[in-house]
């Protein structure tokens, strides 16, 4: 729930003195030309609109692969990452706007754009179905005939309901309470009826986000590396092999690797922004520093942008699209130089 938590260009804690309760959060005024948050929201609104377009073009290479209809959850999850990086690039672009809210106009712009709401239920939403792909890959390798005998498409799609639906409730329920317009500012998350309310949100975001998160990521691949080894001494102990099986053997640790590698880069690239969120929900009065928070929100969004090379490097199907894409660019001129 952090992906928009802090984007501050002003401590909301020094800007009034009318609010007990304002501690860490994100005023959203406009930062001027030539300061830190400008510059900031500069980068961060090009990372946003390079993870939308390197997103949008894992998402063809899996729909001309005919990837999305078998790996729906995978598919479901660059889906959500694309539109992360869509609301991201429109906040961030609000943020450069010089933009004065006023009226119950201004406050729904707070609450709904300016405070990240739709780029955090997307967030949200994508972490709900990472864990669902990590347990789906756990009860089809580690419980095989189970998942055979029990596992539906339904409860795929179900899982893929949920995730959108969660992810839009949970950021709702979190951005309108503590979200709103003072003195012509907007400020996300930072309203809080006490310290104490705000030392709980913290916790929860850090628990529930991160480290449920990793646990369910350490537990289900770790599982499914234990099989997939044993699998592995009983194939080299029979010795021969059937191509069918081997085949299939290669595509679920094909599968397993994409996955570990997506589940190992979230845990590096985020934990600098939970870390520093949870130190300033627990200490209302630490100093924010533009220039840190901003360099730990660029390594938290590197992730998002990242998808196309962890496809492009461990996914077959989609690997083999947009080696025909690089091609076709690379020997379409030349062509077109011996049509002239």
């Amino acid at each position: 729930m952090t992906t928009d938590q802090d984007l501050t260009f002003a401590d909301p804690t020094e800007t009034t003195a009318e609010v007990t309760h304002l501690t860490t959060g994100s005023g959203m005024t406009s930062s001027s030309p030539g300061g830190a948050g400008f510059y900031g929201a500069c980068a961060l609104l090009i990372i946003t609109i390079v993870g939308a377009a390197l997103n949008a073009l894992v998402l063809y290479a899996m729909i001309a692969s005919k990837q999305h209809r078998k790996r729906v959850l995978i598919f479901n999850q660059n889906v959500l990452d694309f539109v992360n990086c869509v609301f991201l690039s429109v906040n961030f672009a609000l943020k450069l706007c010089n933009i004065n809210l006023n009226g119950t106009l201004g406050y729904w712009l707070c609450v709904t754009l300016l405070s990240g709401a739709g780029a955090c239920g997307a967030y949200v939403g994508s972490l709900i179905n990472l864990a669902a792909i990590s347990i789906e890959r756990y009860l089809k390798i580690v419980h095989r005939t189970w998942a055979e005998n029990k596992l539906r498409k339904w409860m795929i799609y179900s899982t893929i309901a949920f995730a959108w639906i969660g992810g839009a409730v949970l950021a709702a329920a979190v951005n309108i309470p503590t979200s709103g317009v003072l003195k012509g500012v907007c400020y996300a998350r930072s309203l809080f009826e006490s310290q104490a309310a705000q030392i709980t949100f913290g916790l929860w975001d850090f628990l529930s986000f991160y480290v449920i998160i990793l646990l369910i990521f350490i537990f289900c691949y770790g599982c499914i590396l234990i099989v997939v080894r044993r699998q592995a001494r009983v194939m080299a102990a029979h010795g021969g092999s059937n191509t069918a099986q081997d085949q299939s053997h290669r595509i679920q640790t094909n599968i397993i690797k994409t996955m570990i590698f997506v589940s190992g880069l979230y845990a590096i690239t985020w934990a600098p922004l939970y870390t520093y969120t949870l130190l300033k929900n627990f200490r209302s009065k630490l100093t924010t520093n533009t220039n840190g928070l901003y360099a730990v929100l660029c390594i938290g969004y590197i992730y998002i942008c990242a998808n196309l090379f962890i496809y492009a490097t461990k996914f077959n199907p989609v690997k083999r699209i947009l080696q025909g894409l690089i091609l076709y660019k690379n020997t379409h001129p030349l062509e077109s130089v011996g049509n002239t």
